[in-house]
């Protein structure tokens, strides 16, 4: 999840100007020298890799409040905050959950967030915390079997989505206008029809994105077609726009989506299956997704997380199982700055930039 809820925008501060010189000098190195993780000396921007303490679980769901803050939601019903920056982080699992997956998390600050539990019929759920953890509030349990949700995003604090593959035909849209406390199925005579075998992947947290107060992104693959769903009233009519992202496979389509405002957006995706590539697995658009445009020198590989660097309008990072990819021009060429393992980046307004994945994985960007 990009920091894209539609939050008041305010002056530049003292602190925003310190973050964007930050975030100026971390781009600067990054495109001079390749940051691989393991690197000793710490000279140059790398991602530093920090002891979740969960070596068996796996982290889709990624959601970073600032440099100090994150959240980690994934297997096993796991959920881990941290608010030092990663130095510790505590498990604040909901209880009794342990046979869920959870797949994406949208946190407001270090003591709100909503949590979404994947899966056929009541395997898909939502809850929701407001103290930090310490307690959770189930709000939503899937009751329809032909359902499967997949990822959620909030415009802000009170209005979210989420979205479920097809169901009857078309996907299915649940909308909270309470910060997650309660949810409600939406019409779905403006969604487009699903194409045969099209469907959303829970990869990464990032197949339903927003920016601003009602522009919200789909992604699918699986179908024909590899395809990115619009909505500018929060999910109550959509339009559908092709993109050169190969699918026509289950295994294949775009993965994540990232805007950094309502017109500029990142597609990433490819082919998850380890024994096979994932040509042209890039796409741009400068039209709120209109129309999606081939990366000239895509990602080296299958990616499926995206997010923009913040207080940048044209550099951005993509991760996947195989490493880290950064583009400086907006999405038309990218190359290959880490080989270390993960499945889902999240930027902050204050510079802070956190990624995720298997093996309990979680690393921020140092310089």
């Amino acid at each position: 999840m990009g920091n894209t809820r539609g939050k008041r925008r305010r002056g530049p501060t003292i602190r925003a100007v310190a973050a964007g010189a930050a975030c100026a000098a971390v781009l600067a190195a990054l495109t001079a020298v390749p940051a691989e993780a393991h690197d000793p000396d710490g000279r140059t921007p790398h991602w530093e890799l920090k002891d979740s303490g969960t070596p068996d679980v796996r982290f889709r769901g990624l959601s970073a409040v600032s440099r100090n803050t994150a959240w980690l939601a994934g297997t096993q019903g796991t959920v881990l905050r941290t608010t030092d920056g990663g130095a510790s982080w505590r498990n604040v699992s909901p209880p009794g959950a342990a046979e869920l997956q959870f797949r994406d998390v949208e946190a407001f600050d270090a003591r709100r967030a909503v949590v979404l539990a994947i899966g056929e019929g009541e395997a898909s759920r939502v809850y929701r915390t407001e103290d930090g953890g310490a307690t959770w509030t189930e709000s939503f349990r899937n009751t329809d079997a032909k359902a499967f949700y997949d990822c959620l995003t909030f415009f802000d604090h009170r209005h979210g989505l989420a979205m479920s593959d097809a169901v009857d035909g078309r996907f299915r849209i649940l909308s909270t206008a309470d910060g997650g406390r309660s949810w409600k199925v939406l019409p779905d005579k403006g969604m487009p029809a699903a194409l045969d075998g099209e469907a959303g992947f829970a990869a990464s947290g990032q197949c339903l994105v927003s920016s601003g107060p009602r522009d919200v992104w789909l992604a699918t693959g699986g179908g024909a077609r590899a395809r990115v769903l619009h909505s500018g009233d929060r999910g109550l009519t959509w339009t559908a726009s092709d993109t050169p992202i190969p699918a026509a496979d289950p295994a294949k389509g775009v993965f994540a989506l990232a805007f950094r405002d309502r017109v500029h957006g990142l597609a990433v995706g490819g082919d998850y299956r380890t024994d096979q590539s994932s040509p042209r697995a890039a796409a741009r658009t400068v039209d709120r997704g209109a129309a999606w445009r081939p990366a000239e020198a895509p990602v080296t590989a299958y990616r499926s997380g995206v997010a923009w660097l913040p207080h940048s309008r044209s550099a951005a990072l993509a991760v996947g199982p195989t490493g880290t990819d950064l583009t400086r021009d907006g999405g038309r060429t990218w190359r290959t700055v880490d080989t270390g393992s993960y499945d889902t980046v999240d930027c902050t307004p204050d510079g802070g930039c956190w990624a995720a994945g298997e093996k309990g994985r979680v690393a921020r960007l140092e310089s």
